[in-house]
């Protein structure tokens, strides 16, 4: 695959919550990769075919949605509509994480067609990339009948997450056997938590979390309705699961589990989603819009919540992407200030919760978009061109 130098950058958003920013102006891309970060004078661009100019505005990994709800290919029932897979990676989003695949209409909830439900979406994604999105889907829904047989029998096919929260269980904890066969088997474990979202399902509060103890607690502010207060804090205190925040859910809430983790010294464990497409819409710049409420209302640095969106979920995934460095896969975005903005730097626009401007967005160091058609255009217009 032909290299590729990204020049000029004026900010460089690391994806790492331990070293957000970095200080290089170049990088260079070859065979998917990034194969080397620094300043430009440095680095040996003779090489490259194609050279990027990001004319100082900034370069930062591709963002990833921890929590969407595909079905089978670009289509989502519950909107009925086509393509918003692809709409979703020109608002910079270049892995979408599936939360379950139960908005199949008609789903039955059988362990044999549950067990189908998953296999088949895991394999159908490893194939399809929609506009250049990677999507990890295929995540069993653990439902009464299930075994730990069903669930050896999904690992040995290649499903590698579950979801708890949503089976007709009389009581939330009863699932506890089901989440603790999936995590022996090698899958990470997400859990519903809140008010019951579908009919038949269980509330889930603290106590049922922590019975539960899965890697991650979904929606935390609000899948629709969040936790009571004081659960909130004991799940940010007492536990060490990832905390999900998504744009659908409670501002307020969302709010007060940064001032809670900033508190506890657990930033590391928030990570953001939308939780699209369900009945709030499609939102291709749902993560940019969590992003600019945790920097603005939250007052977290806007470097420290773009690692929140990209590295912290590719760390829990085991992820070779979301954050930059060598050797990492090259799923980028070059962004900036939105043209007409106050701010002089994508920076200073999350600060104010202003939306930024996508300028070009790269997967395995191709460009798949050229201009976001849903942001307003970069205050730095950026070029491409062949190398002399």
């Amino acid at each position: 695959m032909p290299s590729l130098a990204i020049v000029n950058i004026g900010t460089l958003v690391s994806g790492d919550l331990a070293r957000p920013l970095l200080p290089a102006d170049a990088l260079l891309v070859r065979d998917g990769h990034i194969a080397a970060v620094g300043r430009r004078a440095e680095l040996d661009l003779s090489r490259c075919a194609t050279i990027l100019d990001a004319n100082g505005g900034a370069v930062c990994p591709g963002l990833i949605d921890s929590h969407v709800h595909v079905v089978f290919g670009d289509w989502t029932p519950r909107q009925n509509m086509m393509g918003w897979i692809e709409t979703h990676i020109h608002g910079g989003v270049t892995t979408i994480i599936s939360a379950g695949e139960m908005h199949l209409p008609g789903r039955s909830t059988s362990p044999a067609a549950t067990k189908a439900l998953a296999i088949l979406a895991a394999e159908s994604f490893r194939k399809l990339r929609p506009g250049g999105m990677k999507v990890m889907a295929g995540r069993v829904m653990l439902e009464p009948g299930l075994t730990e047989a069903d669930i050896a029998e999904l690992a040995a096919h290649g499903v590698t997450m579950a979801k708890g929260g949503y089976g007709a269980f009389p009581q939330a904890t009863d699932q506890a056997p089901l989440v603790a066969w999936a995590k022996r088997h090698g899958m990470i474990v997400t859990v519903h938590s809140g008010g019951p979202s579908i009919p038949g399902s269980n509330r889930i509060w603290a106590d049922e979390l922590i019975a539960l103890d899965p890697h991650i607690c979904a929606h935390l502010n609000g899948g629709p309705t969040t936790l009571p207060d004081d659960d909130l804090v004991r799940i940010v205190r007492d536990t060490a699961f990832m905390l999900e925040l998504i744009v659908a859910g409670s501002t307020k809430a969302m709010i007060d589990i940064v001032e809670l983790a900033r508190e506890h010294r657990c930033l590391h464990r928030l990570m953001v989603g939308t939780d699209t497409p369900t009945g709030s819409g499609i939102q291709p710049l749902g993560m940019w819009k969590t992003i600019g409420h945790i920097a603005w209302l939250g007052r977290v640095p806007p470097e420290e919540v773009i690692a929140m969106a990209t590295g912290n979920t590719a760390r829990l995934y085991g992820l070779q992407r979301g954050r930059i460095a060598p050797g990492l896969e090259a799923d980028l975005l070059v962004c900036d200030a939105p043209l007409g903005s106050p701010a002089k730097d994508i920076l200073g626009a999350i600060a104010r919760g202003e939306m930024p401007a996508v300028g070009a967005v790269l997967v395995d160091g191709e460009v798949v978009v050229w201009t976001s058609r849903n942001t307003p255009p970069p205050m730095h217009p950026i070029s491409l061109r062949e190398s002399a």
